[in-house]
C-alpha cells in the first residue's frame, strides 16, 4: 500500500473519531442538559409545596381586634364579634375543656380573660371532624370546644383579641394558633384558673 493510500485512511479514521467524539459530546450535553432540567423541577415543585405549606400553617390571617372593656357583669353582653374575643363578662368562668351543647358566650370569655383558646364549630360539622379537633386539643389546658350556631365559617378559633377562621377542622393552622395564644400575650389575667367555674365539660 502506498503511503498516499496510507495517509487517507489515517485521514479517514481521523475524521470518523471526530465525528464519533462530537456526536459523544452532544449526547453528554443533551444528557446534562435534561438532567438540569429535570433537577430545576424537582427544586421548584418542593419550593412551592414548601411554600404552600408555610402559608397554610402561617398565622398572617389571624385578625386582632380591640377590646376596651373587660367589666363583671351578670347581664347579657352584645359583643361585636360573634364568637366574641373579649370584652365585659359574667363573673363565672366557663371551665375549660369540650362540651357539645353550645354555650353562653358571657362565661366562656371569662375563661379566655384567663388564656383560653375558644374553638367553636358548626353544629352540623361532620363527626369526622369534630374528632379531628379533639385530637388537635387533646391534652392542652386553657381550650374551650364547643358547636356555636350560626357561625360564619366551620371551624373558628378565638382568643382574647384574636380570631382566626379555618375552612375545617384539619387546618394545620389551628394548631399553630393553640401554639401561639393558649396563655398568649394578650391574655389579661395570665396564669389564672381554667376550671373551678361553671359547666361540667366532656373532657
Amino acid at each position: 500500500m502506498s503511503g498516499d493510500a496510507r495517509a487517507t485512511i489515517r485521514q479517514r479514521l481521523s475524521a470518523v473519531q471526530a465525528q464519533h467524539r462530537k456526536a459523544e459530546r452532544r449526547r453528554t450535553i443533551a444528557v446534562a442538559g435534561a438532567a438540569v432540567v429535570v433537577f430545576g423541577g424537582v427544586i421548584a415543585a418542593a419550593t412551592v409545596l414548601i411554600l404552600q405549606e408555610r402559608s397554610r400553617s402561617s398565622l398572617d390571617a389571624v385578625r386582632t381586634i380591640a377590646v376596651t372593656k373587660r367589666e363583671h357583669t351578670t347581664s347579657p353582653v352584645t359583643y361585636p364579634q360573634s364568637p366574641p374575643v373579649g370584652g365585659n363578662h359574667d363573673p363565672a368562668w366557663q371551665n375549660c375543656g369540650v362540651y357539645t351543647q353550645p354555650l353562653r358566650a358571657e362565661n366562656v370569655v371569662h375563661a379566655q380573660e384567663h388564656g383560653a383558646v375558644w374553638i367553636t364549630y358548626r353544629p352540623d360539622l361532620p363527626w369526622e371532624q369534630v374528632k379531628e379537633l379533639l385530637a388537635a386539643t387533646q391534652g392542652r389546658d386553657y381550650v374551650v370546644v364547643s358547636p356555636f350556631p350560626g357561625l360564619s365559617a366551620p371551624v373558628v378559633a378565638s382568643a382574647w383579641t384574636k380570631q382566626l377562621t379555618l375552612d375545617g377542622a384539619g387546618d394545620p393552622r389551628l394548631r399553630a394558633f393553640l401554639r401561639a395564644y393558649i396563655q398568649g400575650p394578650a391574655t389579661p389575667e395570665p396564669g389564672a384558673s381554667c376550671s373551678g367555674g361553671i359547666g361540667e365539660p366532656l373532657a
